[in-house]
């Protein structure tokens, strides 16, 4: 072993081990410094105190020109359910239902009394964000306006019309008067109470039993095909969904894709800058290859001379494969120190914008880290063995000329 090591000393250009070990080196950096970033910038997006937290949609068929000229409805078929529902992305799927009837509520404020037609619609109560109140009497129903719809009043209309602007409490302590009116004259009235302001549904919502109820007694019915859903996904950030939507040409509310397409933007970039560093790592592979065949070749009749005397093929193999495996291993012990000191400047920045960030897992990048180096070292391995084992034909013919020689000069 030593007198290979000589051998091999001999021949060493420095300069192209050198310029491996660095391409080396940044490749592996840059493969695991853009899987790492990933991975620890994702739950910014998607968390509990992400920008994107939303986990659900509100669904819609799109409206055209043609069917609003032809006055047809675009409900949501039991097949149009059934197949959400079979969605891998899906958590659950729930359906608004719509008041059958005409809705009017009135108040007084300050001795102004104001009134409007509005509307009414309800989902299961497992889709709505805040608790309904128990004990509501019969002619009383609890409602949950959208939050928008109070700062719509405050600083749209109640200013252009001097009336006073509202908080939310006061807001629920007044009591409406709703007029219900239905097919065939039939009317009810009944009390509102405002007990809550959601920042999910985008509707005037009350609950299901109620609008059940009232459709039954006043439109004669108590469903009809619902036009929108709610759905509950297990991961905003699935690619899926935006596919399925645009597939399905389906429309949502609040952009509520935006998770799924800062998501998506994230893994494209991600994935260019991997196969950047990927690249860099495979050009590194051959200079390192380019170098130890250098070696082999200048060496070349001191090595056949060895595999003459009686030295196997691994064992005349064995310094330059362990050369290529402590180059590799080095790069990435190296390269783990570069990623742990970068990483802590990038979190130090993002803990700035999120304080109740939590960071991304190390495990999947120390995985892909091991994988490269065991992959490289691998190839390293048998391009050297195949290498060597070339000047095995040689050194056997060279001894059989010498045998055949030294038999007939006997």
């Amino acid at each position: 072993m030593k007198l290979i090591w000589k051998l091999l000393r001999r021949h060493v250009s420095v300069a192209q081990l050198v310029g491996f070990f660095f391409a080396n080196l940044l490749g592996m950096l840059i493969v695991l410094l853009s899987l790492q970033f990933y991975e620890d910038v994702l739950p910014a997006f998607t968390g509990d105190d992400g920008v994107i937290k939303n986990t659900y949609l509100i669904v819609s068929k799109r409206i055209s020109a043609v069917t609003t000229l032809r006055g047809e409805a675009q409900p949501f078929t039991e097949s149009d359910i059934r197949d959400f529902e079979a969605q891998r992305f899906t958590q659950k799927v729930g359906a608004f239902t719509a008041s059958q009837f005409k809705v009017y509520a009135s108040l007084s404020m300050g001795g102004v009394g104001v009134g409007t037609d509005m509307f009414f619609e309800s989902v299961p109560d497992a889709f709505v964000d805040i608790r309904w109140p128990e004990g509501i009497g019969e002619n009383e129903v609890p409602i949950i306006l959208p939050r928008s719809y109070l700062a719509i009043y405050n600083f749209g209309f109640a200013q252009s019309q001097s009336l006073p602007k509202l908080s939310e409490g006061i807001v629920s302590m007044i009591q409406m008067d709703i007029r219900l009116r239905g097919e065939g004259g039939a009317e009810r009235w009944i009390k509102g109470r405002v007990v809550g302001f959601s920042n999910r549904l985008n509707t005037v919502l009350v609950p299901e039993s109620f609008m059940q109820k009232a459709n039954a007694e006043l439109a004669g019915h108590t469903t009809a095909a619902p036009t929108r859903l709610i759905v509950e996904v297990k991961n905003p950030a699935d690619d899926a969904i935006a596919s399925y939507i645009q597939e399905k040409g389906y429309e949502l509310e609040n952009d509520s894709l935006e998770a799924g397409r800062v998501t998506y933007f994230l893994k494209v970039v991600a994935a260019i800058v991997m196969a950047v560093g990927l690249l860099i790592s495979v050009l590194s592979f051959y200079i390192l290859m380019l170098s130890v065949f250098l070696i082999v070749q200048k060496n070349a009749d001191k090595l056949q001379n060895l595999l003459l005397i009686g030295y196997s093929p691994a064992r005349v193999a064995r310094p330059y494969q362990l050369l290529a495996l402590g180059l590799n291993l080095l790069v990435l012990l190296l390269a783990w120190v570069l990623l742990l000191w970068i990483r802590g400047l990038y979190l130090e920045r993002l803990w700035q914008m999120f304080p109740s960030l939590t960071e991304g897992s190390l495990s999947m990048t120390l995985r892909i880290g091991i994988a490269l180096f065991v992959i490289v070292s691998f190839f390293n391995y048998v391009a050297i063995r195949k290498k060597i084992n070339t000047l095995i034909p040689t050194s056997s013919r060279t001894m059989r000329r010498g045998l055949y020689a030294a038999f007939h000069a006997r």
